[in-house]
């Protein structure tokens, strides 16, 4: 991969950074993200009275040396989550640009980073046709995760990705116990809002990030031009044709790209889900410190 994001200085960037859940946690204990249910940490959350089949260790004897009922001391709780990364390894996000795949590598690997730096669980998902790789397992802690990423430069990224069908077949996909992140440009035939539905019935928080060139969302094309998908195999397939670009055709072109856009965001909002679209040319520290902290997936 001939651009990369990833060295001691991207990642040293992001140690003042953690993850937020917005919802209840029904994740392992010893992490660091505080729920609404009381737990066994040592910090002091609040009194209740006893009740028959209460713990009587916790009761305070001091409570009932003054008041002559029984109290018992209340702790927060603190949960671990699971962080899902999901990246699309379609042709389209790579194959003849490796500036969008490194972006998106990079996001993913950003991601991940604050997930084990706060003492959470990530799975890192490589989306390839109808099912996604997790080559890695489940990493605890960073040198896992460092050794993980060291293989992120043979990444190859070629044909297509059907996400409904790689989100929903994957089998680590619990329960209420994190956020799954899904890191595509979301020009796929695949109904990839099966797979938010999916998440959101599991009561995932669930991340959308969209990465798109400057090329695809203003393209500069005029005159006659050989126009190729690059996730199809076949040349005489429908979606590749000879065009004669006009100004017009441009227009209609930027009116589709952000009635796309605009459907995204707005399926994102009926459902509860946060989504960022980001370009190639934007500096990946406004990406991380900027957007992400605007829709308040990072705190």
């Amino acid at each position: 991969m001939k651009d990369s994001y990833l060295n001691d200085q991207f990642f040293s960037r992001l140690e003042t950074l953690a993850l937020n859940l917005r919802t209840n946690l029904a994740g392992y204990f010893g992490g660091k993200h505080l729920v609404s249910t009381y737990g066994q940490t040592v910090e002091f959350s609040d009194f209740r009275e006893y009740q028959l089949g209460d713990d009587i260790r916790r009761i305070d004897w001091n409570l009932f040396s003054r008041f002559e009922k029984y109290f018992l001391k209340l702790f927060t709780d603190e949960r671990q989550m699971h962080v899902q990364i999901f990246l699309d390894c379609s042709a389209s996000m790579g194959k003849d640009n490796t500036k969008k795949s490194s972006y998106a590598t990079a996001a993913a690997a950003a991601l991940g980073f604050l997930a084990v730096h706060n003492m959470d669980k990530v799975s890192l998902h490589f989306m390839k046709g109808s099912h996604s790789d997790n080559p890695f397992g489940t990493l605890i802690g960073k040198q896992a995760f460092f050794r993980a990423i060291g293989a992120f430069d043979d990444l190859e990224f070629t044909e297509d990705a059907d996400i409904e069908a790689c989100v929903t077949s994957c089998p680590d996909t619990s329960t209420n116990n994190g956020l799954t992140v899904i890191i595509s440009d979301f020009m796929t035939d695949s109904n990839w809002k099966k797979a938010v539905d999916y998440l959101c019935y599991k009561k995932r928080q669930v991340l959308l990030v969209q990465v798109l060139t400057p090329e695809e969302t203003d393209p500069a094309y005029d005159g006659r031009v050989n126009l190729i998908d690059s996730e199809s195999v076949d040349l005489s397939d429908f979606k590749n044709m000879k065009l004669r670009i006009t100004r017009s055709m441009q227009k209609a072109y930027e009116e589709a790209m952000l009635d796309f856009k605009q459907d995204i965001k707005d399926f994102c909002t009926r459902r509860g889900v946060d989504f960022i679209s980001v370009r190639t040319d934007m500096a990946i520290e406004k990406v991380l410190f900027g957007e992400l902290l605007k829709v308040g997936i990072m705190a």
